[in-house]
């Protein structure tokens, strides 16, 4: 009996091989991925982009997006020159270290729990920006946030109050959290 069941256990192996490697069927889902931006991107690039969690490192320069942009728990590390985001771009907890020059967000931009230092010049958001629990040690005085600013467990937070802050930063419309 025990040597009909190791004969049934090696037949079966020869039958159940699986069709694709788990390399291939990563390879054909990150090329579905970008598919699917392309596909975002001739389509107008209006609404929401939405790429949470996908094991994507980075994305095609000039993108536009009208809408949202979902990022948070891929493995992106930098974004496209020239990026444009018309409503919330969601970076947080990504390995991104560094933003673009020129980058705008029409709406809040997410980067708790992020590696980013430092900010690019000429900076942009429209709503709130969010960079608590990031190593943040400074920020460009001509940063132009149009609601609050979250510095909560940041350097900049331990070093400065938010008076300092918002002396250093005038552009900041809203409040800032330390």
């Amino acid at each position: 009996m025990i040597k009909l069941i190791e004969i049934l256990k090696e037949e079966a192996s020869k039958i159940l091989v699986p069709r694709r490697s788990p390399e291939e069927r990563q390879k054909n889902y990150l090329i579905a991925i970008q598919k699917k931006i392309q596909q975002y991107i001739k389509n107008g690039g209006e609404d929401d982009l939405d790429l949470r969690n996908i094991p994507i490192t980075s994305l095609p320069d000039n993108l536009k997006v009208g809408g949202d942009l979902y990022l948070s728990g891929t493995k992106i590390r930098s974004l496209p020159n020239n990026l444009k985001v018309g409503g919330y771009l969601d970076l947080n907890n990504t390995p991104i270290t560094s933003l673009p020059d020129n980058l705008k967000v029409g709406g809040d931009l997410g980067l708790s729990g992020t590696k980013i230092t430092s900010l690019p010049d000429n900076l942009k958001v429209g709503g709130y920006l969010d960079l608590s629990n990031t190593p943040i040690t400074s920020l460009p005085d001509n940063l132009k946030v149009g609601e609050d600013l979250h510095l909560s467990s940041t350097p900049l937070a331990q070093k400065y109050t938010k008076e300092q802050i918002k002396k250093m930063v005038p552009g900041v419309k809203g409040k800032i959290y330390i």
